[in-house]
């Protein structure tokens, strides 16, 4: 039988492994298909911030698509963890954000840089990510 811990440290190593494929711009369902890392019903909720200033919530297949956007507006991103921490089937992460966009956006220029500080708690079933819940702290630009 699993000790709880082994719950924790599987579930801490699908959340910094699905970090990883946002940094290497994997999207949508082609190549290593993103989906991979989420259950069939699950959900993201993004809360409000300077990007998005009414927040939202999207399903896998919003989700999805969400990606290959931002695929094509960012040329690089990258996520330094702060902290991270698992409990059953909870994992919270602190992480700081870098995105260089590959066009112009928000009044940024194709190679300008956001930052951003984001807080992240995520939900996992079965091995995989059921919930997310994202708030994102943006840098002024």
């Amino acid at each position: 039988m699993d000790s709880p811990h082994s719950a924790d440290t599987a579930n801490l190593a699908l959340v910094r492994e699905y970090l990883e494929a946002l940094e290497a711009l994997e999207a949508g369902e082609a190549g290593p298909p993103l989906g991979r890392f989420f259950t069939a019903d699950a959900i993201q909720v993004e809360f409000p911030n300077r990007l998005n200033p009414g927040g939202g919530r999207s399903d896998l297949a919003t989700m999805l698509e969400r990606s290959l956007q931002g695929k094509q507006l960012l040329r690089s991103q990258a996520y330094r963890v702060v902290t991270a921490i698992a409990r059953g089937d909870r994992v919270a992460v602190e992480a700081e954000w870098t995105g260089t966009l590959a066009i112009p956006a928000a009044g940024l220029p194709a190679g300008g840089t956001m930052r951003a500080h984001f807080a992240m708690f995520f939900e996992c079933a079965e091995g995989r990510i059921r919930r997310q819940h994202n708030y994102d702290c943006f840098e002024p630009w």
